[in-house]
């Protein structure tokens, strides 16, 4: 995603020129005021920070809010962050990161570190182990034929893990992307799926993204 998709749309928030944007790929949950569990509980879900300032977030998301929801996101290396959603994006969503100004100096200290080390911990990808996808967006496939579209939080030859509106019980047979696996594991913000024969390291990110 390019920094100038996530700028688009109405309802912009203009910002002092001295606030530094930089473009990431950042995992982390974040859970939305409107989207909760049958005992009233917030629902959190996997996503991935995709360019930031000191004043705003752009998450790529499997589940959307509205204009002014709030949001509360907690993105590796940088912690909590909550605020309103500002704008929609097409996969995901802008937050006005609502901190005092001192919190604000520190988030954009946060900000400043990550940008001078973004590109030195690229995953490794060798073999079996996990690696993110340059795309994230996938699609799940029900056995009753409905598709759902989906955040992969990582993957591998043998599996991937998943985040999504909908979460299997563990044993459900799906299609993610071309792959078909089961359900193994639960855990906060989404689900484990086994793939039920092992990929290609070579051809596994395009069967499962469709690229």
């Amino acid at each position: 995603m390019s920094l100038d998709q996530a700028e688009c749309g109405d309802g912009a928030v203009v910002e002092p020129q001295r606030d530094v944007r930089v473009i990431v790929s950042i995992p982390g949950q974040y859970s939305v005021a409107d989207r909760r569990n049958a005992r009233g509980e917030r629902r959190v879900f996997a996503c991935r920070a995709v360019y930031l300032s000191a004043h705003e977030i752009g998450l790529a998301a499997p589940v959307s809010g509205k204009v002014g929801e709030r949001v509360v996101a907690d993105i590796n290396n940088l912690g909590k962050l909550e605020g309103p959603i500002v704008r929609l994006l097409k996969q995901g969503f802008v937050i006005s990161i609502a901190v005092g100004e001192e919190e604000r100096n520190g988030l954009a200290a946060k900000i400043a570190w990550v940008e001078s080390h973004k590109n030195h911990d690229t995953p490794n990808q060798r073999g079996g182990e996990r690696f993110i996808p340059a795309n994230p967006y996938s699609k799940i496939i029900f056995s009753d034929g409905s598709v759902e579209t989906c955040l992969i939080v990582d993957l591998s030859v043998a599996g991937a893990a998943i985040s999504a509106d909908t979460v299997p019980p563990i044993r459900t047979v799906l299609g993610v992307g071309g792959v078909v696996g089961r359900v193994v594991r639960h855990f906060v913000g989404g689900f484990a799926v086994q793939f039920i024969e092992r990929q290609s390291r070579n051809t596994v990110e395009a069967m499962v993204i469709g690229e």
